[in-house]
C-alpha cells in the first residue's frame, strides 16, 4: 500500500514485484552516478576561464567517452530483458481465474466449463468502509489467491478498454473486449493487495478498484468450495 511520502515501490508480495524494486534500485544507483559526474564536470567548465582557450586532439578520451556510456547502456538493458521475459512467462499454473472489466466493476470468474464461480466487485462506500480500511479501494468482494502456488490471472473486458493493474505484484494488463490478456503471478506471502484501474474507461474510471487477498493453499481451497 502507498502512504504520502513514500519515494519507493509498494510492499512485493511476488518475486516478479521484488525483481522489479530490485531493478529500480539498481538503475537509480547507475542514474545517480552519472548525473554526479556530469554534474561535477559541468561545474568545473563554468568556473573554469581557460576551458575553451585551445582545441586539443584526444582520441583516448573520446574513445573512452564512447565507450563507456555503452557499457552503462548494457548493464542497465540486460537485466531490463531478463525481466520482460519474466513477466511474460506464465509456465504451468495451479490456479486460473479470469477478470473482467464491467463500467464500473470488476468480475471474477473461478473454474470452468459448469463449475464455474462467479461474483462481482464493487467499490465499497465511503460510510461502509470501516475503521482502518483505505477510502476507494476497498471493495465488497475481494478475488482470492493462494501463496505459494503458480497462480494465472485471465483479463478481459465486457464493454470498453480497462486495465488490471496491482503494483504489489508488478503486473499490469489491459482489459480488451473481444481478446484475453494472461498475467503469472507466484504469491510468496499472506495479505490484502490493492490496485485500480488504469485505462481511462469512462465517467467513473477512478471509482473500480482491484482488492485482493492472498490466503494459503488450504484456505483458498476450502474459500473456493464453501
Amino acid at each position: 500500500m502507498s502512504f504520502w511520502g513514500q519515494l519507493g515501490f509498494q510492499d512485493s508480495y511476488s518475486g516478479l514485484s521484488s525483481e522489479l524494486s530490485f531493478f529500480h534500485d539498481h538503475t537509480m544507483f547507475v542514474l545517480v552516478l552519472v548525473s554526479s559526474f556530469v554534474g561535477y564536470m559541468m561545474m568545473c567548465l563554468l568556473k573554469s576561464a581557460l576551458s575553451s582557450r585551445f582545441i586539443m586532439e584526444a582520441q583516448a578520451l573520446e574513445a573512452a567517452w564512447t565507450v563507456v556510456p555503452g557499457l552503462l547502456l548494457l548493464i542497465l538493458a540486460i537485466p531490463s530483458v531478463r525481466l520482460l521475459y519474466l513477466l511474460d512467462e506464465v509456465g504451468g499454473p495451479a490456479v486460473s481465474m479470469k477478470a473482467i472489466g464491467h463500467q464500473w466493476y470488476w468480475e471474477y470468474e473461478y473454474g470452468d466449463g459448469n463449475d464455474i464461480i462467479s461474483f462481482d466487485s464493487y467499490m465499497m462506500n465511503s460510510l461502509e468502509v470501516s475503521e482502518g480500511g483505505y477510502r476507494l479501494l476497498e471493495v465488497d468482494n475481494r478475488c482470492v489467491l493462494p501463496y505459494g502456488v503458480d497462480s494465472r490471472i485471465l483479463v478481459s473486458s465486457a464493454d470498453v478498454i480497462h486495465a488490471w493493474a496491482l503494483p504489489s505484484l508488478g503486473v499490469k494488463a489491459d482489459a480488451i473486449p473481444g481478446r484475453i490478456n494472461q498475467l503469472g503471478v507466484h504469491l510468496v506471502k499472506s495479505g490484502i493487495m490493492f490496485g485500480q484501474c488504469s485505462e481511462i474507461c469512462g465517467v467513473n474510471h477512478s471509482f473500480m478498484p482491484i482488492g485482493v487477498e492472498s490466503v494459503s493453499p488450504e484456505v483458498f481451497y476450502h474459500w473456493l468450495v464453501g
